[in-house]
């Protein structure tokens, strides 16, 4: 069962670490760039002579791995999935050098017993070199097997409000049957984004794909049809991830044109289902 002081302050390493052009490119394959080899707008992205990197890596650097699996931190890690993503990019993230990662836990709120509950957490990346900061990576996580442990029933961060209407742009990106098994190379080896077994025995048909992957396919979606593909032009990305994709699935991207950036949503061309709600981007 949580313990909210321990959890409040359990010991999530830092993490310093090393990325090379390969890693940033395999990131960037990972998420479905590449797909089309005659798009030339695509192609630094994964080409090493002018390599960028894409502002949704941020939420692989100095990633501490899946910590919610010590049993320390109290939390039944088998029902844990990812609820909510905000990142803000402070400046364009280098395609190759060192980064410091350093993450905490910052709330938790008790939904009740069968209701689960939500933590809060917050990573700041820095350029370890310089020591300037590159991103700011705020993550809510639904424990859905630990609510009523008798913690505060808030404050619950509001969402940005749904569009209505017509969207101005929409943007079908496909995902591959194996590329949850590529993301997972970026560090997350949660197994139920590979193992069945794990994946049916927290609810699911098959292993689904990791919800920061599904927040790369949204973050390149953006990306495109907002940003020309510069990522000096991007600056923050929240959202809400709704339902679960299968690898293999289409991610229709819906956005919506407002003052300063956009608001979105995605959903699953195949079943029709919202998978990516509340979704809020700024520019630069």
């Amino acid at each position: 069962m949580i313990v909210e002081e321990k959890l409040l302050a359990f010991p999530i390493p830092e993490i310093r670490s090393s990325v090379r052009w390969q890693d940033t490119a395999l990131y960037n394959l990972s998420i479905g760039l590449g797909q089309d080899p005659l798009d030339l707008r695509q192609l630094p992205f994964t080409y090493e002579p002018q390599l960028r990197a894409m502002p949704s890596m941020a939420v692989v650097l100095g990633y501490p791995g899946f910590w919610v699996k010590d049993p320390g931190t109290g939390v039944d890690w088998v029902k844990v999935v990812h609820g909510e993503q905000s990142l803000i990019l402070h400046k364009p993230l280098p395609a190759s050098g060192e980064v410091v990662g350093t993450t905490k836990v910052t709330g938790i709120v008790d939904r009740g017993p069968g209701k689960g509950a939500m933590i809060y957490s917050e990573r700041i990346v820095v350029d370890a070199a310089t020591g300037e900061k590159l991103a700011t990576i705020e993550q809510t996580t639904f424990a859905r097997g630990d609510g009523g442990f008798g913690g505060k029933p808030g404050p619950v961060k509001a969402p940005h409000p749904e569009a209505t209407g017509t969207p101005d742009i929409t943007l079908d990106l496909p995902t591959r049957p194996e590329q949850a098994a590529y993301y997972r190379l970026n560090g997350d080896h949660n197994p139920l984004h590979i193992d069945p077994a794990v994946a049916s025995a927290a609810g699911f048909k098959a292993p689904i794909l990791h919800g920061l992957c599904t927040f790369g396919v949204v973050c390149h979606a953006l990306m495109r049809e907002l940003c020309d593909y510069d990522p000096a032009k991007f600056g923050r990305m929240d959202l809400r991830f709704s339902s679960p994709v299968y690898p293999g699935e289409t991610i229709r991207t819906e956005i919506w044109r407002e003052a300063g950036g956009a608001s979105f949503r995605a959903r699953v061309v195949e079943r029709d289902v919202v998978v990516v709600s509340n979704g809020l981007f700024r520019y630069a």
